[in-house]
């Protein structure tokens, strides 16, 4: 009776486990499934509540595979470790012998890992596509503006303007020639008094007769600086009133900004017209964007 009824035991056994290995094999194929079709969903625009059952049926299939995985299928404690021989007994080395015989043991166990495998791969790839929509890198577009060599200063209204067109010791706000309103184009050009000009070295013929141009945008938040105190020469940013001194080469003297203001290399061509001789000296916005 004895022997019988741990015959009885071990089949029940064994039958458990193929019905655990049956449920964990079709969780984590539901599992897939659903990450596919969420893949898919979001490929065709998106729709959120689909996207959302779809991604709570992914990952809830392969939680609770993983759950039933731990409790019927991997030996349940709590366990010993007695000191014994090396050597096997012979009782547990035919049981494992015996184990390896019967049909189908090994493969029902990589079948539940193979669907544990893809369910996880399915799960990765839909997790890709949501990764497309941060859209390509910006590469230098921060570093560059539309300014370029030989471009006309402009107004909004697209005029171009010309040297005699600035007032002396007033502010003109301007844009590149093709790009009237440009964000990170703007500037602001000064007619400055003949001689207070410090230019910075390597800057000297920036400023034809005495006419510098500097980004609009402030190096401390990024709002436009569109103030001028012409008798302090200083620039003055409304938003967290940060200063520049526009005699040299718009270094911050008071406020948050710790960076000056790009400046716009110019010329004056054949026809009077203020020209760009290249884009500003350094990257314009807040210098948080371009630090090293």
């Amino acid at each position: 009776m004895s022997g019988r009824h741990e015959t009885t035991s071990a089949g029940e056994a064994r039958q458990d486990e193929r019905r655990a290995e049956r449920q964990i094999t079709a969780l984590f194929l539901l599992s897939s499934a659903s990450a596919i079709a969420l893949a898919i969903v979001y490929m065709r625009g998106g729709q959120p509540q689909l996207e959302g059952l779809f991604l709570g049926i992914a990952l809830g299939g392969v939680a609770c595979g993983l759950v039933i995985w731990g409790n019927r299928l991997l030996p349940q404690g709590p366990f010993v470790d007695d000191r014994h021989e090396l050597a096997s007994p012979a009782a547990e080395v035919e049981a494992a012998e015996e184990g390896l015989k019967q049909e189908g043991a090994v493969t029902r166990r990589k079948l539940v890992g193979r669907s544990l495998g893809l369910a996880v791969g399915g799960l990765g790839l839909a997790a890709l596509f949501p990764i497309r929509s941060l859209g390509p890198s910006p590469g230098q577009a921060l570093a560059r503006t539309p300014w370029r060599s030989g471009l006309r200063l402009i107004t909004e209204d697209g005029r171009p303007v010309r040297a005699d067109d600035v007032p002396r010791e007033g502010l003109v706000t301007v844009f590149p020639e093709g790009h009237p309103g440009s964000a990170d184009g703007q500037a602001v050009l000064i007619r400055l008094t003949p001689g207070l000009l410090v230019a910075k070295p390597g800057r000297e013929d920036w400023t034809p007769q005495d006419i510098v141009a500097y980004s609009k945008i402030c190096t401390h938040a990024g709002c436009p600086v569109g103030l001028y105190e012409a008798t302090s020469h200083l620039l003055l940013c409304p938003c967290h009133q940060s200063t520049f001194d526009v005699l040299r080469h718009a270094k911050p003297e008071i406020g948050p900004a710790a960076a000056p203001l790009p400046q716009l290399p110019l010329r004056i061509d054949p026809e009077g017209f203020l020209v760009a001789q290249g884009d500003f000296s350094e990257p314009v916005g807040p210098s948080f964007w371009h630090r090293q």
